[in-house]
């Protein structure tokens, strides 16, 4: 496939096909990872973000039979030290 650089504002920009971007699974927006080869070849991979977790899910990692910290224990029986409303 043969592609052609584009003058794009003050930038140059490489646009690509519909049929590979749905090949390939990548969506305009997607951020990208550009390097070069020793021998001049452009590598161009999608960047792997990391995995966005829901409450539900990292509620259900949690074990609820598991004890208290000892710090967390001794914060809930501490006295009120200033104005807090309880």
């Amino acid at each position: 496939m043969e592609l052609q650089l584009r003058k794009l504002g003050n930038s140059t920009g490489l646009t690509l096909p519909p049929s590979l971007m749905r090949d390939l699974g990548l969506a305009a927006g997607q951020l990208m990872t550009l390097r070069t080869t020793p021998n001049g070849s452009i590598l161009l991979t999608p960047k792997v973000s990391k995995r966005k977790y829901s409450a539900a899910e990292l509620n259900a990692q949690c074990n609820l039979k598991a004890p208290m910290p000892d710090d967390l224990v001794a914060w809930e029986h501490m006295a009120p030290m200033g104005n807090e409303a309880f």
